[in-house]
């Protein structure tokens, strides 16, 4: 059905005059009577009779308004479930137990108001791809390669790297350990898969310091990894700081800080500039306003990290 022929219908009942629904409509009365002939055509009855006053509604056309007024409804719901601001912030994150997920949670509490869309797609890539294509409006994720051309990001978190260990391993009692003292043991993560950021990541992690990372083996997901490590007197991995780990009885997990440097993963806001939703503008304002002047310690990012998290401070 001509939604824009049902619209003139209702601005012609509601002014009752073909001349000032025009007037409302900004078309010419000509136009006005071109889709009220169109509408009736296609319902197959007559739904107005002129008279002296102007124009009234048939028995055809009083039946037919509420549903007239319904389909006009309709037709706004749906412009604005798509429209910027007329529907809730789409965000991909890395995964639900990871930081950029509690920087969602941190947003939402402090901006209740903004509807959220959290979802998860594979990595980066297939992350950026759906920021240019507009399937949604932002990604948290490491930037590894140039951003095409339209697309923005500034970093929002350097999340410290720790090590994990089971309570018999070596440097089980480990108050910290710096990455260089890692040479020689044993680092296991089959969760990384080639191409991705988290790749590229630990890769040029384990370049840059002389480790050795164990990756070809199965991935049988986090909780088998878990207590493979609690279990072992050699196995260790890394994780990230703000990642919340399960603890069952009997797993003893101990979690060391690594220094001198501290490697640090970088977390980007991605998003398009020409995207005006006004929730990514609030969230973009409150993701940078929460950062540090700069970092606590020394920290260690691969070179390919976009630049600028930390913005110059004040004297």
């Amino acid at each position: 059905m001509d939604l824009k022929a049902v619209r003139t219908f209702v601005a012609v009942v509601d002014t009752g005059q073909f001349q000032e629904a025009s007037a409302v409509l900004g078309i010419t009365q000509q136009a006005v009577s071109k889709r009220i002939a169109a509408l009736e055509k296609d319902l197959a009855v007559r739904l107005f009779t002129r008279t002296a006053r102007g124009a009234q509604p048939t028995i055809d056309g009083q039946a037919f308004l509420p549903h007239a007024r319904e389909l006009l409804l309709a037709e706004e719901r749906a412009l604005a479930s798509v429209r910027p601001g007329g529907r809730a912030l789409r965000v991909d994150v890395i995964g639900a137990r990871l930081a950029p997920a509690a920087l969602l949670r941190e947003f939402h509490e402090a901006q209740p108001g903004t509807a959220l869309d959290a979802v998860t797609l594979f990595d980066a890539s297939t992350a950026v791809a759906a920021v240019r294509a507009g399937t949604i409006d932002a990604t948290i994720r490491a930037v590894t390669t140039r951003l095409p051309q339209g697309l923005r990001s500034v970093r929002v978190l350097d999340e410290p790297v720790q090590l994990l260990t089971g309570a018999r391993h070596p440097l089980a009692g480990a108050r910290s350990v710096t990455p260089a003292q890692l040479a020689g043991h044993r680092i296991w993560m089959p969760g990384l898969v080639d191409g991705t950021e988290w790749a590229a990541y630990y890769t040029t992690l384990a370049a840059e310091f002389g480790l050795t990372i164990d990756s070809v083996v199965p991935d049988f997901g986090g909780e088998p990894l878990l207590d493979a490590v609690a279990g072992s007197d050699s196995l260790a991995t890394f994780v990230c700081e703000q990642i919340q780990l399960s603890r069952p009885a009997g797993r003893d997990l101990r979690r060391i800080p690594l220094t001198d440097p501290t490697p640090v993963y970088p977390h980007s806001l991605v998003w398009a500039a020409a995207n005006t939703h006004p929730g990514l503008a609030a969230l973009r304002a409150h993701l940078t306003a929460r950062l540090p002047a700069r970092p606590a310690s020394r920290t260690w990012t691969p070179a390919w990290a976009v630049r600028g998290v930390f913005p110059a401070r004040r004297p």
